[in-house]
């Protein structure tokens, strides 16, 4: 009998839903957009392990230190890195291009293509395989006035001695990422190229491990530190190499959040509304029932009950349809305008809080209506027509 407005019950169960579903796409925009910058700073850039040494370059062989981190079982691979600025100049349709203070990262190509994905990014021509070769990020491209695989660019370094040493490389590939954290601003050498014009022979920058369990990142960077104890080695895990980049995005994600569970409240005043409508459109039955010897107790359990009902349903509907977004997002590696593919997650924690929370609040936003209704007298409500 209290249950026959189906559309106001309906409007209330898509008050709940809709509030769920808020918060599913936050967190798959947000959170996803999160960690793919994660991710790609782990892929292109730091590793899962980054190392450094306190004295600002690793004067350790980078191959002994390598096959230390390749005997690990959870290591998948390791390569060194060493990086400059660089200023390059190059002739194109008969003007001269200059470009100045320009990154440039010179790496171990045959490990490089094993512990990060930056060779996967190289759209134009192929990776840096030789010494006089070089790749360079689209936007250095552009900069240097539209260079092309075959190009003939003169790069300047600054030695450790203050000597400008300069050298010309064949441009062979053309870098290209979404999102800002590829090399798309930076060249890209062989490494023992860039330590001959650096006077760095057999020094590093860092060193980079990958691992096909990233979640034992801070043992096997405990165990690296254990090992090693008389060196001036910094070892970081991802999250601790990336911390500057990554604190002000957690606070943006923290208030998108915040402001999702404000929207969930919302639909709690909108059940709150509903309810109350439906208790002022039923007090005749209301009525009726206390005459025939119903307790206020008996009221409220029932409008209580309905509270209940709307909860359970715009639960599992929102979460559902959360699911159902959050597998698109997944499958398609949604992007905006091709921009950084989202890294998509179930976070089933977070699913079921967030379904947990919501049936709460549609009970809590049904107990002044269901208290107003225990307040009818049967005299009174029986007049209501």
């Amino acid at each position: 009998m209290l249950f026959n407005k189906k559309g106001s019950l309906i409007g209330a169960v898509l008050a709940v839903t809709i509030g769920i579903l808020v918060i599913h796409v936050n967190f798959v925009i947000f959170q996803g957009l999160f960690d793919a910058i994660v991710r790609d700073i782990s892929d292109y850039r730091n590793g899962d392990i980054l190392v450094t040494d306190d004295a600002d370059f690793i004067d350790k062989s980078d191959l002994s230190l390598v096959n230390w981190f390749e005997r690990i079982p959870y290591v998948e691979a390791a390569t060194p890195r060493l990086s400059s600025t660089a200023e390059m100049n190059m002739t194109k349709n008969g003007k001269l291009i200059e470009e100045t203070r320009v990154p440039i990262v010179g790496v171990d190509p045959f490990r490089d293509i094993l512990a990060s994905t930056v060779a996967q990014t190289v759209k134009e021509g192929s990776y840096v395989f030789s010494r006089n070769s070089i790749v360079l990020g689209s936007n250095v491209a552009r900069d240097l006035g539209g260079a092309q695989v075959g190009d003939s660019v003169k790069v300047l370094v600054v030695d450790r001695y203050g000597q400008d040493q300069i050298k010309r490389f064949t441009v062979s590939g053309i870098a290209q990422s979404p999102g800002g954290q590829g090399f798309d601003y930076t060249a890209v050498v062989h490494i023992d190229t860039l330590r001959d014009m650096m006077n760095r022979h057999g020094d590093s920058g860092s060193v980079i491990v990958k691992l096909n369990d990233p979640s034992k990142a801070f043992e096997v960077k405990e165990f690296f530190l254990r090992s090693f104890p008389n060196d001036d080695f910094i070892a970081e895990t991802i999250e601790e190499s990336a911390e500057q980049q990554l604190a002000g995005f957690r606070s943006g994600i923290a208030m998108i959040n915040m402001i999702g569970y404000f929207g969930m409240m919302s639909s709690a005043f909108a059940i709150v509304t509903i309810q109350m409508m439906l208790v002022n459109g039923k007090t005749r039955e209301i009525g009726v029932m206390r005459a025939i010897g119903a307790r206020r107790k008996d009221i409220l359990i029932i409008f209580i009950f309905q509270g209940m009902i709307i909860g359970a349903i715009g639960a599992g509907v929102g979460t559902a349809a959360g699911l159902g977004y959050t597998f698109y997002a997944k499958e398609t590696k949604m992007s905006f305008n091709n921009s950084l593919p989202l890294e998509v997650s179930y976070n089933w924690e977070k699913i079921i809080q967030t379904a947990l929370t919501s049936f709460a609040l549609a009970i809590i936003a049904s107990l002044y209506p269901s208290y107003r209704a225990t307040k009818l007298l049967p005299v009174e409500a029986m007049r209501t027509v």
